[in-house]
């Protein structure tokens, strides 16, 4: 049925050569996996040890921008970019843009740099981890799926404080207190998506929300024997199904320049699974657990968001684009804060990207040639927060770069993207985060259902 040849055995010796090229992506992807992380911080630091960012104290914790590095180097855009060199997870109609009979793999680390500043104290973090991992297949002519996994919010903090009351120091001596907080939300999710009329595209993706989440809060009694250690906190396990909604219209304006309009829909998910609160008093001998309760989840949510975008692409040379999403979080209470004006509100999302080829199919050989292949991309972004604070939203501004260095043969590519950015003020009640993120993805092409001929 899918009978098609290569009649002659070179193509074969360059497909085999393409696969090892492949084979040695996977290997060098692998060798990057194990997750690194360095804290540069003193204890009486107000920021001290607090990793990844302060913010993801609050509800969900920090909720992370998704995409690849292809859609994360234009600041984020997706939502209407059709591109059949790479794997667009933005939006479940993006799927169908591909050549027939191709198989793509997608797979992406990201390093992140912050310095933190609250007043005069400063912190500074480091991170290194896997940031995601998608795959597409055919299924017919005009339809095809797609399979992944990556995390959708992070949870990492790490605030240490010692005891000023005269008072308590001279009855039970030096107390250190210390909140903590490990975890994340993670999203598995299977899509597939049809394009009728050869412009309209839809499509669908079922999720599943899985992860656990750990917020400890504990006293140290470091000088006196009398006064066990607590240690208290939350263990949050979450398990539950979601879903997403696509659309893409196609609408050529020229013979080479092309408009899409996009649209999403991710439907209001009830998170389920269990919350354990306890509470234990650890001494030099023994341990004694206090409070021991476990019970269902039931009263959070991540609400629905609506996403709209709109690009212009010129054949394979550029591509500019648009998009905005919104998401009303003020019907979610996470419950109070002690010491802090916490609220939730409406986040949304400004976000302007493009991308440059030269000359995708100049073949002479050379420097200057080969920076001619090469995709040359750039955005910015403008995001507001769920998180409120002192009645003020947070708020992200940065601009991204990124290339596209393409591999051998077919659309085989490695993507590099940085970002520079900052999120909080000084102002009111929050803390200022500067970073520098650089993340890479690989991106695998192969055409499946070809038999090579040999003379």
């Amino acid at each position: 049925m899918f009978d098609f040849y290569y009649i002659c055995s070179s193509h074969a010796k360059a497909n085999a050569k393409v696969r090892k090229i492949q084979t040695l992506l996977v290997a060098l992807g692998l060798l990057l996996l194990a997750p690194v992380q360095n804290v540069l911080a003193q204890d009486d630091d107000p920021l001290a040890g607090s990793a990844y960012s302060p913010y993801s104290l609050f509800g969900f914790g920090d909720m992370l921008r998704l995409g690849t590095s292809y859609n994360q180097s234009m600041g984020g855009i997706g939502i209407a970019d059709r591109n059949v060199r790479y794997i667009n997870i933005l939006n479940p109609a993006a799927v169908t843009a591909r050549e027939q009979k191709s198989f793509m793999m997608d797979f992406g680390l990201e390093n992140r740099n912050t310095l933190y500043q609250s007043g005069t104290a400063r912190s500074a973090n480091n991170t290194f981890n896997m940031h995601h991992i998608v795959a597409t297949f055919p299924i017919a002519t005009h339809s095809a799926f797609k399979v992944g996994v990556m995390p959708i919010s992070s949870v990492a903090y790490d605030f240490q404080s010692k005891e000023n009351s005269d008072a308590l120091l001279s009855e039970v001596g030096d107390i250190k207190y210390e909140r903590t907080g490990r975890g994340g939300i993670y999203q598995a999710f299977l899509g597939t998506g049809v394009t009728l009329w050869h412009r309209l595209s839809l499509g669908a993706e079922a999720q599943y929300y899985f992860g656990k989440i750990n917020r400890g809060s504990n006293a140290d009694f470091l000088s006196s024997a009398s006064y066990r250690t607590l240690l208290t906190g939350w263990d949050y396990n979450i398990s539950c199904f979601g879903g997403k909604l696509g659309l893409q219209y196609t609408q050529p304006l020229t013979n080479a320049l092309s408009a899409v309009v996009g649209v999403t829909y991710d439907i209001a998910t009830p998170l389920r699974g269990h919350e354990t609160r306890y509470a234990i008093g650890e001494g030099s001998s023994k341990k004694d657990t206090v409070v021991f309760n476990k019970k269902s989840l039931s009263d959070y949510r991540i609400p629905a968001e609506l996403g709209a975008g709109i690009t212009l692409r010129y054949a394979d040379q550029w591509m500019i684009g648009f998009d905005y999403t919104r998401q009303d979080w003020r019907g979610v209470d996470f419950g109070g804060y002690p010491g802090v004006d916490f609220q939730t509100g409406v986040a949304q999302n400004f976000r302007a990207g493009l991308e440059f080829t030269p000359n995708r199919y100049d073949v002479r050989s050379g420097f200057g040639h080969f920076l001619r292949r090469l995709t040359y991309r750039g955005g910015a972004y403008r995001e507001r927060s769920y998180l409120m604070l002192s009645g003020v939203p947070v708020a992200s501004t940065g601009v991204t770069l990124g290339v596209g260095i393409p591999v051998f043969r077919y659309y085989n590519s490695i993507n590099f993207g940085v970002e520079f950015g900052q999120r909080g003020t000084l102002k009111g009640n929050q803390i200022r985060e500067r970073y520098f993120l650089f993340n890479i993805s690989f991106n695998l092409h192969d055409i499946w259902f070809i038999k090579p001929l040999y003379n």
